[in-house]
């Protein structure tokens, strides 16, 4: 398969960019990002402006789709700019690749994601699953995670200090309550892709361990 990877510099995002070259089901990824990335194998990596995409059918024409895109409030530095980056920008590529001929999208959401909730971040996280899922792919996976465990290029102490306490506490807190590595998000995105079950699939943090 032809895999269209979003978000391939981020936590996430890397892992699936690894796993998906090293995998023999994936023949070509295809993976846009705002900084060139290092040549490899099966990699094609156009350096693109978010803002202002590019309508080339070579960059969007894919059999899946993985968006791993996302950012904090404090990196996007508004409100607004984060809604543009984990809401607008995962459909407008939805959008372009389902033109060209995309059957499955594969979304990294979040645990809580809810268009009622109270919270910013939710809401942000409802609203785009529920407009992805407006497009109609033929298969739609829902990755819910929860705290995401591992390093990242930019410091975020509230979530390092709580990942260590859900460490500590990982041998008596319930499965729905741990922290998800970010290995084992990338792996249930790349098999849901790969795999392409019609309709529409969520995948809990507790089936992320």
């Amino acid at each position: 398969m032809h895999l269209l990877l979003l978000g391939a510099t981020g936590l996430v995002g890397r892992h699936v960019l690894d796993a998906a070259l090293a995998d023999p089901r994936v023949i070509e990824v295809t993976a846009p990002t705002r900084h060139p990335l290092p040549p490899r194998p099966g990699l094609s990596a156009p350096v693109v402006d978010f803002d202002r995409l590019p309508q080339e059918p070579a960059i969007w024409t894919a059999d899946a789709v993985i968006c791993a895109l996302g950012t904090t409030l404090k990196t996007a530095g508004s409100r607004d700019r984060f809604y543009r980056v984990d809401h607008d920008y995962p459909l407008e590529i939805a959008r372009l690749a389902k033109t060209h001929g995309a059957r499955t999208f594969v979304l990294n959401s979040a645990k809580g994601a809810d268009i009622t909730s109270f919270f910013f971040y939710s809401r942000v996280k409802g609203e785009t699953e529920r407009d992805i899922l407006a497009l109609g792919f033929e298969s739609t996976v829902l990755v819910r995670p929860g705290l995401i465990d591992g390093p990242r290029p930019e410091p975020r102490p509230m979530e390092q200090w709580a990942g260590k306490v859900l460490s500590v506490l990982k041998p008596v807190l319930p499965s729905s309550m741990q922290a998800n590595r970010p290995e084992a998000i990338a792996r249930a995105m790349l098999d849901a892709a790969v795999s392409a079950a019609p309709g529409v699939t969520v995948v809990p943090s507790q089936d992320l361990l």
